[in-house]
Parts: structure tokens; C-alpha cells; sequence
């Protein structure tokens, strides 16, 4: 029985494993066939897509580069810097006076703020746009700054505010004991706590605003405010027969953002496992 029980044992874990790198490569072949693609020539691509570059150059990633990626890349690098500060500040700010302040109606903010993940950003499409564009930020960066930082401040302050709850009330007692005000609590001791939850905040923001494309599509038209996102899909519509280019150009938008969830998923999946783990 027991014999039978380990082989069945080991011929699941043999599932598992052949599951697990089945998926592995459906979620890396494509981006090593892009960037691979990204070497060679227009001929070259189409005689054979599946074999290695005959030569190893990177005059397409020079093309895309200079054909507009440089731009659509500080773009989004000013867009996904601003906006991760706003959103994290003022959301450990809103969890801060949620958990550790005693104020009146502190269950219903808790609700209204935490009810925004409900929102869809599809919904609010339509008045966004006129209301936008009767403040004259249509097309602009501010735009999706603040976009970015209103939509993701409510799942943001539900991943604090769960971190924040666990942590012991004496620290607020010794602060207030110290002389200490509100916002020196939070700025000096409350927040640098709170270090694992703001750090799995940050790149979960990161690769939000990074990858977003609804509004960055919607709310931005011109190359110069234009996010990688968007700023690719013209690219691929002015230069859709030059595909290695095309092809660079996504590799190039697609390593900052790699190169961030390998060195820092294990902040990830801590900051949901402290926050939805809940």
C-alpha cells in the first residue's frame, strides 16, 4: 500500500513538473523568439522565423531606438516614476490615519476608499475624456499621472492598511509619550516598518503603469506624451513591413520591465500574500 501510495506520489510530482515547465515555456519562448527576431532581416525573418540570426547585429535596435523608442521609453519612465511616488505616499498616508488615528466615520472612508476597486476604468472612459479636456490636461502627462495614481490608490491603501493593522499599538504610544506628532509617527516610525508592504507596493505600481494601455491610448495622441505601450502600436503601423525593427522595439520595451519582476518577485508575492492574505 505504502509502495503504491509513493509511486502515485512521484508520478503527480512528474505531472506537476512537466505542467510547470510546459508553462514556463509558453510564457518564455515568445519573448526569446522576439528579441531573437529582433537580429535579423526582413528576408531572413520570412525564409526561416525559428532559427538563429546569421549574424549578430543590432542595427534594428539602433533603428527602433531612433525611430521613436527613445522617446515612448523616457515617457514612460517619467509616468511610472511619478506616478508609483503619488500613489504609494498618499495611499501608506490614508492607511496610516485608517489603522493608527481615531476618527470619526473611520469605517465608512475605509469603505469608500477600499469600494474603488470595484470601479472599472473602462466605466469612467467617457466623462474622464470631457472632463480632461475642459481642464486642458487631454494629452498631456499629467493626464495619466493622475489616472494612474487615482485608480491604483485603492488597492494600493488595501495592501498598507492590512500591513499596517498588525503592527503593535505601544510603538504609537511610545511616539505620543516622546513628544511625537502625527506626522513625524508615520514619516520616522510607522513607514519604515512598513518597509517589506511599500517596497511589493512599488513594483506591483511599476508594472501597472508600465504596461498600462487603455489610458494611455485614450488620453495621449501625440508621439511626444506617448507611453512603450502605445507608442509601439505606431510603431508597428508606420513601420509594420520592417518587422525586426518592430521586433526590437518590443524587446527593448519589454527588458526594463523583466529584469524587474525577476530580481524583485519575491517583494511581490510577500506584498500579496500581507495583503490579500488577509
Amino acid at each position: 500500500m505504502v509502495t503504491r501510495l509513493g509511486f502515485l506520489g512521484v508520478i503527480a510530482r512528474l505531472f506537476m513538473w512537466a505542467f510547470l515547465l510546459g508553462l514556463a515555456v509558453v510564457v518564455l519562448y515568445p519573448l526569446l523568439w522576439m528579441v531573437l527576431n529582433g537580429f535579423k532581416s526582413n528576408a531572413e525573418l520570412f525564409d526561416n522565423p525559428f532559427a538563429l540570426p546569421d549574424t549578430w547585429s543590432f542595427e534594428n535596435y539602433q533603428k527602433a531606438w531612433n525611430r521613436g523608442v527613445s522617446d515612448y521609453l523616457t515617457a514612460s519612465v517619467l509616468v511610472t516614476v511619478t506616478s508609483t511616488v503619488a500613489t504609494v505616499f498618499i495611499s501608506a498616508w490614508a492607511a496610516y490615519g485608517l489603522t493608527r488615528v481615531n476618527i470619526p466615520l473611520n469605517k465608512v472612508l475605509t469603505a469608500v476608499i477600499l469600494g474603488g476597486l470595484m470601479l472599472t476604468p473602462t466605466v469612467a472612459l467617457v466623462p474622464l475624456v470631457q472632463m480632461f479636456q475642459s481642464m486642458g490636461l487631454y494629452n498631456s502627462y499629467w493626464a495619466l499621472l493622475i489616472l494612474y495614481t487615482a485608480f491604483r490608490i485603492p488597492f494600493t491603501t488595501f495592501l498598507i492598511r492590512a500591513y499596517m493593522i498588525d503592527l503593535p499599538r505601544e510603538v504609537d504610544e511610545a511616539a505620543e509619550i516622546d513628544g511625537a506628532g502625527r506626522w513625524t509617527a508615520f514619516w520616522r516610525i510607522i513607514l519604515p516598518m512598513c518597509k517589506p508592504i511599500i517596497t511589493s507596493t512599488v513594483l506591483l505600481h511599476v508594472l501597472f503603469a508600465w504596461n498600462e494601455y487603455l489610458f494611455a491610448m485614450v488620453f495621449t495622441n501625440g508621439s511626444d506624451v506617448q507611453t512603450l505601450p502605445v507608442g509601439l502600436t505606431s510603431l508597428m503601423s508606420k513601420h509594420g513591413t520592417d518587422f525586426p525593427v518592430v521586433f526590437a522595439g518590443m524587446a527593448i520595451a519589454a527588458v526594463p520591465v523583466v529584469l524587474l519582476f525577476f530580481f524583485g518577485q519575491r517583494y511581490i508575492v510577500k506584498g500579496l500574500a500581507d495583503g490579500i492574505g488577509k
